[in-house]
């Protein structure tokens, strides 16, 4: 923002700065000028454009319409609307504090160049008294979607790297959706878990086998599966790359209500040892990286992510915008893809976390997570442990690997 006493400043501004292109754009022109800004955010990457594989029959049930503001480059934008954007020479008046011709000093901004950062951008919208309102939900979407210069996108503008929102359980809105769509009652808050499931598109078998997969294992852990509710998603704003590997979302619902009751706590670690046992019997069964995911698998929490930009999380998922969708916590982040390929099981947050950079000791972290295994106990587990390792994956990304480090450390 320009606090700039000649010139008002503009309203609650996104900044975008790095080495190449310094930008500034108001909240007022952001859904106008959103695609003329991911084509310079695109055009400034040194990645490869993504592949361009020939449309399926599954991208009909999504029709594509190319809109005008995505085929103007950015430099007809700066010419047509210079008064939204930062050019360089005004980075550099900030940067020195001067006006470059006169020497002036310049009055004092908000502008700090130590804070230019290429890399993630997390955001948390908490109510400090644990009460549930609409109001963290649309605040949490606003700081994510504010925070689009922060993430990354393909070639096609409407291609993102991924985002997402964290939720502490929406518990009135999934009583509702539970009743609507199952015919059941949940339990007490805390007695029952609802899970956001990816399947591999299209494939009913595959579909079937997962689905059975966490049933069986449910049942054999003492907890009831209630059912499955399908996700209602909006995929008209999607890009091509995530049309091509867009995911089948599904809620399943547990609740914690077999023959022999379990305590908060070991409902919660048996909801991760089901988790951990799907995952990796559905890898023997399909490969690695097969588009089978479970997102989250917690009493406490919900997430909804995806290879999307951050403008699309709320507009994909029509549970966000459900006026009784409200909770207490969210978590949000907006990816920008650095060691790993962009994914809808890569987007973050994950089950406990977002992160934010990269970490640079990530195959000896790895290698001593996975060296430790053998000599990691349990209490509780006991000498089922090992169904909870590995903890780490080369399939997943340095965040992937560090939450689920984390996850097995607090279970």
């Amino acid at each position: 923002k320009d606090r700039s006493r000649q010139k008002p400043p503009l309203p609650l501004s996104l900044i975008k700065t790095n080495k190449h292109t310094h930008t500034m754009l108001s909240s007022s022109a952001a859904g106008r000028l959103t695609a003329g800004i991911r084509t310079s955010r695109a055009l400034s990457r040194s990645l490869p454009s993504r592949s361009s594989a020939p449309r399926s029959s599954r991208l009909l049930r999504a029709p594509q319409t190319t809109s005008t503001a995505s085929l103007v480059t950015p430099l007809l934008l700066r010419n047509q609307i210079p008064s939204l954007f930062y050019s360089t020479e005004r980075i550099l008046q900030l940067r020195t504090k001067k006006d470059a011709k006169s020497g002036a000093v310049l009055p004092k901004t908000i502008y700090d160049p130590s804070m230019e950062k290429e890399n993630c951008g997390v955001g948390m919208v908490a109510s400090l008294k644990s009460v549930a309102s609409r109001k963290v939900v649309d605040d949490a979407n606003e700081m994510l979607v504010r925070m689009s210069h922060r993430g990354g996108v393909g070639c096609c503008p409407a291609s993102g790297d991924g985002a997402g929102m964290l939720f502490g359980m929406p518990d009135a809105f999934m009583r509702t959706k539970a009743k609507e769509a199952l015919g059941v009652d949940l339990p007490p808050r805390g007695e029952y878990a609802v899970g956001n499931v990816f399947f591999p598109p299209e494939n009913p078998d595959v579909l079937r086998d997962c689905k059975a997969i966490i049933e069986r294992l449910t049942k054999q852990r003492g907890m009831t599966v209630l059912g499955w509710r399908p996700v209602p998603v909006d995929n008209s704003m999607l890009g091509q790359d995530p049309l091509d590997s867009e995911p089948d979302t599904e809620q399943i619902f547990i609740a914690n209500t077999g023959a022999k009751k379990l305590s908060l706590r070991d409902f919660e670690r048996e909801l991760f040892r089901v988790r951990k046992m799907a995952e990796e019997e559905a890898a023997a069964m399909l490969g690695p990286e097969s588009g089978f995911y479970i997102n989250s698998l917690t009493s406490q929490t919900i997430t909804y992510k995806g290879q999307l930009t951050p403008e699309q999380v709320s507009e994909y998922y029509l549970d966000i915008k459900d006026p009784s969708f409200i909770t207490h916590l969210a978590l949000v982040h907006s990816r920008f893809s650095t060691n790993t390929f962009p994914s809808w099981e890569r987007a973050q947050p994950i089950r406990m976390m977002c992160h934010n950079g990269e970490i640079n000791t990530l195959r000896g972290n790895k290698n001593w997570m996975f060296s430790r295994g053998g000599l990691m106990a349990s209490d509780y587990f006991g000498n089922d442990t090992h169904q909870l390792l590995p903890a780490t994956s080369d399939n997943m990304s340095d965040s992937g690997n560090f939450d689920s480090v984390l996850e097995l450390m607090a279970k």
